[in-house]
């Protein structure tokens, strides 16, 4: 019996003993992040100074427009569009008002309507452009000319929001999604076809947060969201900022909270359609050098050290919450923020390796601060780092030397499993299993996740499709009988549930990888003939009742109902509580739960004894059930009663092999 026992109540950052060499460290971003927030609010709250979007960009005001812009390179700006033939008018003609590089127009009521089409003129020290306007609310691509501008959006009758967010939940069960890919044909689907045919599906899952990707505007579809260009403007490739709002709004009466990717960590190199070289500079928003450029990503690398990029920045955060009613964010890129090196082929190996030369504090204080700014709006907000590198304190409170994310992802999680899948069963260590689920700093919570979309992105496969192989194409029907297949079903199962049950304090999925959808993400590209085919989720597949998609689909409804009906699973700290490699069982309790698995590819075990507390048990969820696409062979209906051996209260449990089965504690 391993005996070891983990503990989810939060503790304080510098209760870590590993962390006594770096106590100073520590203390100085602590206060240089205090110090920075009076600087840059005063006695205001910080949130107050994310409210750039207020004053810059394009807004009604009694009589017209007025419309601001920071170019502090620029020696002429003009807002061109269809209202000036396209041309640069006297009239049209900003004026400079203030030293730090602002530029306002400010234009008649007539001049200007809802659905206009514009962006702006920019003339430099030797050279001009045109540019979008860094704050646009809405940015579209022309389909003939491929030609992107900023559209004026200001509906007579604005969308009207009819629901308050649902509460908190105790736990994210995080349904990740793509606006774009999220429907069957072979297209860029739309906000209103997610909102009319996917949120009902997500409901119906029992996931309570929705996770959605690529929102901000990207001019490459095929960057899945990620090379971000205009940070205040909804992908309009998807829609028109009223349907999101819709989609937002329909999703919060459906019980679901909405957070999405917020790509603060690098920004799209183009000149027209991006920040860069925006006034004639790189530098009004990114590093010079070579710091303001990323290697791996061939993008452009923010100066967390200005002002005027910070507040850029924190009031894009409060934006989308304002704008929007978001519920939060999961940061993306955390890890290349943190680190001058960016995480480029670096192995985390010790604690040394988050402090010193390499680290960025200017990154980690204004991650800091995006987190206190959301707060702030919306206490209830969530936020979610994406870091692979471990660093400490990232979902710490700031008082203990934290950057106050809610949440971490806990990214080795993935990683094991989908090294495991390559190997023979009987080999797996349910040791470092065991390790690798409870392994979590005690003074953060984290959200696990067997894949997400980066596992079955171009170059990889969805972890159904690793662990069956090309075996899906041929015998995913319920009546063709395939050892390949009900080893990749049975497995599909059990580490979704051992992720899930073992996790921190929540859970991830990506859309359609609960019932197993195979194959792999691949957008239109030249390299594959601009096609679409994997860019779309088939749920008839989970629909069909001769496949056995559905089964997986019904398991994890299942898995997710049983997780969700204890509101206070997640409070309760995972104990280990038997871990034998020669039979591949591992069992861990979790409050009145307990989550018993036996991994052996061949060998079923029968009156295997756990030590439990006196009582009697019940089982809740059976993986073998044949609704979830197993074989019946347990008994559901038994219960279990304890009884006393060598001073210690046991069951006896018949576990088939690959089968995972959950016992409930009847008190």
């Amino acid at each position: 019996m391993s005996g070891r026992r983990f503990d989810n109540d939060p503790v304080s950052l510098s209760s870590d003993p590993y962390l006594e060499p770096y106590r100073k460290i520590l203390g100085e971003r602590t206060s240089r992040v205090r110090d920075l927030a009076r600087r840059l609010s005063g006695k205001a709250p910080l949130k107050e100074f994310a409210l750039g979007h207020l004053y810059y960009g394009l807004h009604r005001v009694r009589g017209g427009w007025v419309f601001r812009e920071w170019a502090p390179n620029a020696e002429a700006v003009w807002m061109v569009g269809d209202f000036s033939n396209w041309e640069k008018r006297p009239e049209w003609a900003c004026r400079r008002i203030n030293a730090a590089g602002d530029w306002e127009l400010r234009i008649p009521a007539r001049k200007l309507r809802h659905g206009m089409y514009g962006k702006l003129h920019l003339q430099w020290p030797r050279g001009e452009g045109d540019r979008l306007p860094s704050y646009a609310r809405y940015v579209v691509q022309d389909p003939a000319t491929n030609i992107f501008s900023a559209r004026i959006w200001a509906p007579e009758k604005p969308y009207i929001f009819k629901y308050a967010s649902p509460p908190r939940p105790e736990s994210l069960l995080i349904y990740e999604s793509h606006i774009g890919m999220a429907q069957e044909e072979a297209k860029v689907g739309s906000f209103r076809e997610f909102q009319e045919n996917v949120l009902p599906r997500v409901v119906k899952a029992g996931y309570n947060t929705i996770q959605l990707m690529a929102v901000m505007s990207h001019p490459y579809y095929g960057s899945f969201g990620y090379h971000v260009a205009n940070f205040f403007s909804i992908a309009g490739r998807f829609g028109t900022p009223e349907e999101f709002k819709a989609l937002v709004d329909t999703a919060h009466g459906m019980g679901l909270r909405v957070i999405m990717d917020v790509i603060h960590s690098h920004a799209v190199r183009n000149e027209v359609e991006g920040l860069g070289n925006f006034d004639g500079t790189r530098t009004a928003y990114f590093h010079a050098g070579p710091r303001g450029e990323h290697p791996g990503w061939d993008s452009l690398c923010f100066d967390y050290g200005k002002d005027q990029v910070r507040h850029f920045l924190l009031s894009n955060c409060r934006f989308w919450l304002d704008e929007y009613h978001l519920d939060g964010f999961r940061f993306d890129g955390v890890t290349s923020m943190l680190y001058l090196h960016h995480g480029l082929n670096r192995v985390f190996s010790g604690y040394g390796d988050y402090f010193g030369n390499a680290a960025d504090p200017d990154a980690f204080s204004y991650l800091a601060l995006a987190n206190q700014v959301i707060h702030e709006v919306n206490p209830e907000a969530v936020t979610v780092a994406e870091d692979v590198s471990g660093m400490p304190g990232l979902a710490a409170p700031l008082k203990d030397g934290g950057a106050g994310f809610d949440y971490r992802m806990a990214m080795g999680v993935t990683d094991m499993w989908f090294k495991l899948f390559d190997r023979p069963d009987e080999t797996w260590d349910m040791g470092n299993i065991a390790y690798e689920l409870f392994n979590r700093r005690r003074d953060e919570r984290t959200v696990s996740y067997v894949e997400c979309h980066d596992q079955a992105i171009v170059g990889g496969q969805t972890a159904i499709f690793r662990l069956a192989g090309d075996a899906m194409y041929w015998n995913m029907h319920r009546h063709s009988p395939c050892p390949g297949i009900d080893r990749a079903v049975a497995l599909h199962k059990m580490v979704r549930l051992a992720t899930a049950a073992a996790g921190g304090h929540g859970y991830l999925n990506f859309m359609g990888n609960e019932f197993g959808h195979p194959e792999w993400i691949d957008f239109p590209r030249e390299g594959n003939n601009w096609s679409y085919s994997h860019a779309r989720r088939q749920w008839h597949l989970a629909d069909d009742p001769d496949l056995r998609f559905g089964e997986l689909q019904a398991f994890d409804r299942a898995m997710i109902a049983l997780l969700k009906e204890d509101p206070a699973l997640y409070r309760m700290a995972p104990r280990e509580v038997w871990c034998d490699n020669g039979a591949k069982v591992l069992v861990f309790r979790r409050g009145k739960w307990f989550f018993c698995f036996n991994f052996h590819p061949t060998n079923s075990v029968t009156d295997y004894e756990i030590i439990v507390p006196r009582g009697k048990y019940r089982p809740v969820l059976n993986s073998d059930d044949p609704a979830f696409g197993g074989f019946g062979l347990a008994d559901d209906r038994i219960t279990h009663h304890s009884f006393v051996r060598q001073k210690c209260s046991r069951i006896r449990l018949y576990l088939p092999c690959r089968t995972a089965l959950v016992l409930e504690r009847m008190i």
